[in-house]
């Protein structure tokens, strides 16, 4: 297991109620972000595949909100002390322990993945079989709904992030990854969190062709 996953996964389980605290309700907050899952979660519905896979779920709280938006969701997480909590905040739901690089998922059997903020901590050399990962997952026509941390800059930028190091994108060049991996993207939300890193919230939705 490369490094950065070992360090990853003993940050989050140091900070397990901690993180769950500070976001497992933040979504009444955020605005952007609901109508970005509600707007993923009705395409999903389109498709006739309900099955969807929240990739890197922390707590479980997103994975709950696409359940009630009509999906068949399930959560995956690399620290199994977030899958623990998750299965005692939402006990109807699954969750399970899996590495995004090896998800535990037949070839095109979703048509649906989430990656909410959870490729942050990937270093930028390795993004590219994750991508894949998850587009070998999808079923075609399935939808991606990514968001990550944007910079204007041309390359990807190391940040100390709360919990471990972390990454932001420049858009573009996330979404030419995107096309690299065999998907599509087409819906692009940018917006500033006003946050004291000075990054934007980038949401994007890509389909595989």
């Amino acid at each position: 297991m490369p490094n950065h996953q070992d360090e990853t996964r003993t940050a989050y389980d140091g900070v397990v109620d901690l993180y769950a605290s500070l976001f497992a309700d933040r979504l009444e907050t955020r605005p952007f972000t609901r109508a970005m899952l509600g707007t993923f979660a009705e395409l999903v519905r389109d498709t006739g595949n309900l099955r969807t896979a929240d990739v890197g779920c922390g707590p479980g709280h997103l994975t709950a909100m696409l359940h009630d938006l009509g999906l068949d969701a399930f959560g995956l997480d690399l620290s199994p002390a977030m899958v623990e909590h998750a299965r005692r905040a939402h006990p109807a739901l699954r969750f399970d322990e899996a590495r995004m690089e090896s998800l535990p998922v037949e070839d095109g059997a979703l048509g649906g993945v989430l990656a909410h903020y959870s490729m942050i901590h990937t270093p930028p050399a390795e993004l590219p079989s994750l991508l894949a990962e998850q587009a070998r997952a999808l079923a075609p026509g399935g939808l991606l709904l990514t968001s990550f941390f944007g910079t204007d800059g041309p390359e990807p930028v190391p940040f100390d992030h709360k919990v471990t190091t972390a990454y932001s994108w420049p858009p573009d060049l996330f979404a030419a990854l995107l096309t690299d991996a065999g998907l599509t993207p087409f819906a692009r939300l940018l917006h500033d969190p006003a946050s004291e890193r000075g990054f934007l919230d980038v949401h994007v939705t890509a389909r595989l062709t």
